[in-house]
């Protein structure tokens, strides 16, 4: 069911409200916490959110496809074209928005022949009537005449209907329940793929329609089967509407009654043995090792956890994961060369793409609290960059927090992808990234930087990862200022 639909005031949810305007949902919390942008039981009027963006073109999707580009080489997702939805689906979108469009217009009719009969009315009263009753009707004739005359809606406001009905067109909006988190389905994603790409963490396992784990109830709107699935239901579950979400796409907008993961404790240990992409030197002393799982067992995680690797010398050892868990099946590592570690010298000198490497995981707490209401600041020493790129990515993906500013120490190795940071400063106006030194930089003058630029510190969740001795400090320091202890979230990466 479309928001139209639902509500006749034709109220927008801030998912639908913020991919109009080309902007991010914390960016309207941000309007909204200000008082610039008024909302109804979470939701706003198209005439309300033009006034708070009035220099938007909502025609224009400049804004939005540069957001998105940029989001999309950050993940280091493929290069992929924008598909067009299944042509059935395509037609059911279509067939759906006549209809709404048919209704329109037979209503407007209606609300035409009522102010007709209206007009004529008045017109009778004020013949027969005396001279109170045409003191009453004449005012009353010159005010329903003027509002019948009104100029039609401004440009901006056509635009916007122009632009939501196409997005209703190529894209269905969907609504988790009992949850109340949101997404888009567009092109030809299934329904999974698409909550995936939000950085939303759905329960799921073969992803390919044998295991069961991903079904889900739809409580309302319609959806379309894309492949075949060996999955069978209850007749109990298929009169209930159940349908597996990696086979399915959506074909108008949705609510659907699944569970989500809470935390890792709902996330199964899982072993993949994995096939080397590429191995990629950002460094002298630091390579980019990219992992890709099968299609069948993609690996589950929540950002900023890390997994145990074993190449094919019998080395091992732990490292986060640098990736998204928005692109499962691409894994990415940052590995540092360190001598006499015999994993480490393994994928310096031996490890090519095609080779074998096995994983065991997740693993690890060092997770973003996606319900704290608070900006976040992310502190990384070193390959500390890695799980911190992870939890940006995913922060970017759910669009949770109002500001996020990132600031790297690092070493002798330099900050090695510091062209994706400020990309990231580049696309998104809340986004923030400080680059230091740490030859140059002692911990107490790191956290004095910070105090600088951010003197309410206390209303910010601050991530750090790094080496022990860094985080050491780290807590030390904060303590110091009296920052909240249980704001402060750690991960030691040697």
């Amino acid at each position: 069911m479309s928001d139209q639909a639902s509500h006749g005031a034709q109220l927008l949810t801030l998912t639908r409200a913020a991919r109009l305007v080309g902007v991010s949902r914390g960016a309207l919390q941000k309007k909204i916490k200000k008082g610039e942008l008024e909302t109804f039981e979470g939701m706003v009027k198209p005439e309300d959110l033009l006034r708070a963006y009035p220099d938007t073109q909502l025609e224009d999707n400049t804004a939005l496809e540069h957001f998105t580009q940029i989001k999309d080489e950050a993940f280091f997702h493929r290069v992929r074209e924008r598909l067009l939805p299944e042509p059935e689906v395509l037609a059911e979108r279509l067939s759906g928005l006549s209809k709404e469009l048919a209704n329109t217009r037979a209503q407007m009719e209606r609300y035409k022949t009522i102010t007709d009969w209206l007009y004529d009315k008045l017109n009778e009263y004020e013949k027969t009537g005396g001279n109170e009753t045409r003191t009453i009707i004449g005012p009353l004739k010159l005010w329903l005449r003027h509002e019948l005359e009104k100029q039609s809606p401004s440009d901006y406001l056509q635009s916007y209907v122009v632009k939501e009905s196409f997005l209703r067109l190529m894209t269905a909006h969907v609504r988790l329940l009992p949850g109340q988190r949101e997404f888009f389905v567009e092109g030809s994603d299934t329904i999974l793929d698409a909550a995936l790409r939000a950085g939303l963490s759905l329960r799921y396992g073969c992803s390919n329609g044998n295991c069961g784990l991903c079904r889900a109830k739809v409580v309302s709107g319609k959806t379309h089967l894309m492949r075949h699935t060996d999955y069978t239901f209850t007749e109990s579950e298929k009169n209930q509407g159940y349908v597996l979400l990696c086979s399915h796409t959506a074909v108008t907008d949705l609510e659907i009654e699944t569970s989500e993961i809470d935390g890792i404790q709902d996330i199964p240990k899982q072993e993949i043995a994995t096939r080397v992409k590429k191995v990629e030197p950002l460094s002298d002393d630091i390579a980019l090792l990219h992992l890709q799982t099968p299609r069948t067992k993609r690996l589950q995680f929540l950002a900023g956890q890390s997994v145990t690797l074993e190449t094919g010398n019998g080395a091992e050892g732990d490292y986060p994961v640098a990736s998204c868990p928005c692109d499962d099946r691409n894994l990415q590592f940052h590995l540092l060369r360190q001598r006499g570690n015999r994993l480490s010298e393994y994928v310096f000198k031996k490890l090519k793409p095609g080779d074998i490497v096995s994983l065991v995981g997740p693993k690890g707490d060092f997770t973003l609290n996606e319900e704290s209401p608070r900006s976040l600041i992310f502190l990384a020493h070193g390959t500390g960059f890695a799980p911190i790129k992870s939890l940006i990515e995913h922060a970017m993906a759910r669009d949770v927090a109002e500001t996020m500013h990132l600031y790297w120490v690092a070493g002798e190795n330099g900050h090695y992808l510091n062209n994706l940071c400020r990309s990231w400063t580049d696309a998104l106006d809340d986004f923030l990234y400080t680059p230091l030194q740490a030859e140059k930089t002692k911990t107490a003058s790191v956290l004095k930087q910070i105090l600088k630029d951010h003197p309410d510190i206390g209303e910010f969740d601050i991530y750090a990862a790094g080496q022990t001795d860094f985080l050491t400090s780290v807590k030390k320091s904060l303590a110091g200022s009296k920052f909240p202890e249980n704001q402060l979230i750690t991960s030691r990466v040697d």
